[in-house]
């Protein structure tokens, strides 16, 4: 299992991203992450990743693999343990918890607003740091989520599962996170607003620089928009390949995953 982590490792450090810049700056390390459950089985299996800044990375493999719970470590919605996980190499268990959540911020799978206007929920994590965001500035969040300005003033309440997932993004975009993470965000959503976020996340990488790691089901989906795939199968990363290469891909277990998948 060694042998495939190093192979893991090569094949992301080589990365070919248009900006070649990004790529030599590490955004988030992963060192020695594991995580155990109550009946002694390993969720998460010494864990070892380099994501480069400004890559869409690509998570993937059956369920139960460990996929959500990788991602809920990189902002401590599950703790990690100290020295694991690190931010521009800083340990994340260092920073302020709110602080981390703003940088890294995070997206699920079914969109939940808060009562009141898009308006309200944009401005809603901003005013939690005493800053109220201008109308310009709420229409620029919804401009980046690809959301007409006159929703602004809408209820929540009265949006589509797709119109309200953007919402959640330009939400979240309010905080202006250096690192996006997104678990299943299109599962419920019909193919037109499927392509709606996928065009969003493309251009938050390209114009933004933003690291954006994405779980997701979808092999076409995920060879898309992302740079890199990392696989993983009973909590380890057993793969981690450029999206054209998956079909080159050596453990049985991704390798039947992908088949299936397909």
């Amino acid at each position: 299992m060694e042998a495939f982590q190093e192979q893991a490792q090569e094949h992301l450090l080589a990365v070919d991203v248009d900006d070649k810049a990004s790529v030599q700056r590490t955004k988030i390390k992963i060192s020695g992450l594991k995580k155990g459950s109550n009946k002694d089985v390993a969720i998460l299996r010494n864990i070892d990743l380099e994501v480069p800044k400004g890559v869409i990375m690509g998570v993937i493999g059956p369920s139960g693999s460990g996929k959500s719970t990788l991602l809920r470590a990189l902002n401590r919605l599950w703790e990690p343990p100290s020295g694991t996980v690190f931010l521009d190499g800083v340990d994340i268990c260092d920073l302020d918890v709110l602080s981390l959540r703003r940088k890294v911020g995070m997206l699920f799978q079914l969109p939940v607003l808060f009562e009141g206007t898009v308006a309200d929920n944009i401005r809603y994590g901003p005013k939690l740091r005493g800053k109220k965001l201008s109308d310009s500035e709420v229409h620029k969040m919804l401009k980046l989520a690809d959301l007409e300005i006159s929703l602004s003033d809408r209820p929540g309440s009265e949006l589509s599962v797709g119109q309200a997932q953007r919402v959640a993004l330009a939400r979240t975009l309010a905080n202006e996170p250096e690192v996006l993470l997104l678990d299943e965000p299109t599962s419920a959503l019909d193919p037109i607003s499927t392509q709606n976020i996928e065009d969003v996340l493309v251009k938050l990488k390209t114009n933004q620089g933003m690291t954006i790691i994405m779980v997701s089901h979808s092999i076409k989906q995920i060879q898309r928009i992302a740079d890199v795939v990392c696989l993983l199968v009973d909590g380890e990363i057993v793969e981690s390949l450029e999206p054209d290469k998956l079909s080159q891909a050596k453990h049985p277990m991704a390798l039947r995953f992908l088949q299936l998948s397909s």
